[in-house]
């Protein structure tokens, strides 16, 4: 996975790393890096206007059906990181998002995507609803690459 450029309006999430994140040397665990997408996912639907709990009450689920990350640097205990996420693509009933982690000086420290499924509350696989490709169309038409 090359280091990715966004296609679409980014949501910038601050996080500081939490010692419980961390190994006997400060050092952020992988497996810590995936729980911030899940914020960083979160935080983009808000900022659409379409936070997850109004795609929960209209009875529809996003499961994650694929992750993948690629590690550049490490970050580390008590650091300020910023998570930078993005819709990548969105289909008739999948979306996937992508992320880029970086601290406080602007080098990355990791990337990453999910690729979510949509499904109904009896967990079969559903078209996205109408007002969440909305929301999505709407925010990244606001969209200026050259802003990056």
């Amino acid at each position: 996975m090359s280091r990715m450029k966004p296609s679409g309006y980014v949501c910038e999430t601050v996080l500081r790393v939490r010692y419980a994140e961390t190994d006997a040397m400060g050092i952020v665990h992988h497996a810590a890096y995936i729980p911030w997408f899940e914020v960083g996912r979160s935080d983009w639907l808000r900022e659409a206007g379409f936070p997850y709990t109004e795609f929960e009450k209209l009875g529809y689920y996003l499961v994650v059906a694929e992750v993948g990350a690629r590690y550049y640097r490490p970050a580390h205990y008590d650091e300020l990181v910023t998570v930078r996420t993005w819709m990548a693509d969105i289909q008739s009933r999948a979306v996937r998002i992508e992320y880029e982690i970086v601290n406080a000086a602007g080098a990355t420290l990791v990337t990453g995507f999910t690729k979510h499924i949509c499904i109904d509350g009896n967990g079969r696989p559903t078209r996205l609803p109408k007002a969440l490709v909305e929301a999505v169309e709407r925010q990244n038409s606001a969209f200026d690459p050259r802003a990056l």
